[in-house]
């Protein structure tokens, strides 16, 4: 099982991680509540986990401008 991490905005790739003996402790996983977690975390067919985040060039953007966070997405 692979856990790929990848922009909620832009859609880059931010990085994965090769290891299966995860849990979702180790992870943070498990201060998310229900609903965050259905937001933020899917499963593939082959049960890779995919976990939407931000990258650090939108992380930058949201912080020059505040108001992007009222919009779904601010990639034009």
């Amino acid at each position: 099982m692979a856990i790929h991490y990848q922009c909620r905005h832009c859609g880059v790739d931010v990085g994965k991680i090769e290891e299966s003996h995860l849990n979702s402790e180790k992870l943070g996983f498990h201060q998310l509540d229900h609903s965050e977690r259905s937001e933020m975390i899917q499963y593939d067919e082959a049960g890779d986990m995919h976990v939407k985040t931000i990258c650090e060039d939108c992380h930058e953007a949201l912080d020059r401008n505040p108001q992007f966070h009222e919009n779904p997405t601010f990639i034009q």
